[in-house]
């Protein structure tokens, strides 16, 4: 049993450092063959059976493709910029959602979308109006900070804000992140 162990290299070995001559180890792991990999030529042609099978699955779907382009999924972006509609659960910057009827918006200035934040994103100025109630005053929402995580989204009980499906975002000028989606004092 000892002569096996010793035959056997370990799995940890160490190796020379040139530059400063000093042996460091280095862990080969599971790199290092075992008795049960033994090459045989029935499963070499196995392997290039596989690999084989492999390459024309995947040139059949190629030329699927070609012979029927209505199937083709991929977009060629900016050449279809016009045309591109993002998938519906995309999650682009903050909207605000406007009511249909009056055109304002459906936010009640609860509050409850910059608690759910967890880097302070979003800050609702409610400020007092009829009969002392609070209504939204102007809601900021700085898109350099957002992960875009739909927290906020989830925790508004108005649906009041989703996110949208703008996906330019980049910009040169960081002030240009901090956006005002409504401003009710002007």
């Amino acid at each position: 049993m000892e002569d096996k162990q010793r035959q056997q290299p370990s799995a940890m070995q160490t190796t020379t450092n040139h530059k400063a001559d000093r042996t460091m180890p280095v862990d080969r792991g599971e790199c290092l063959p075992t008795e049960r990999d033994t090459w045989s030529l029935a499963g070499h042609l196995s392997r290039i059976a596989v690999g084989g099978r492999s390459l024309f699955s995947g040139l059949a779907l190629t030329l699927g493709y070609f012979l029927h382009p209505g199937r083709i999924i991929t977009q060629q972006y900016p050449e279809n910029r016009e045309t591109l509609a993002m998938f519906p659960r995309f999650r682009g910057r903050l909207v605000l959602v406007r009511d249909e009827q009056s055109g304002l918006p459906r936010c009640t200035a609860c509050g409850m979308c910059e608690k759910a934040c967890p880097n302070g994103t979003i800050s609702v100025l409610s400020r007092r109006g009829a009969g002392k109630r609070p209504v939204l005053g102007r809601y900021l929402y700085r898109l350099s900070q957002c992960t875009l995580c739909n927290l906020c989204v989830e925790s508004c009980a108005f649906d009041a804000i989703r996110m949208g499906q703008d996906f330019e975002l980049a910009t040169d000028d960081r002030t240009a992140l901090d956006l005002v989606l409504y401003d009710g004092e002007k």
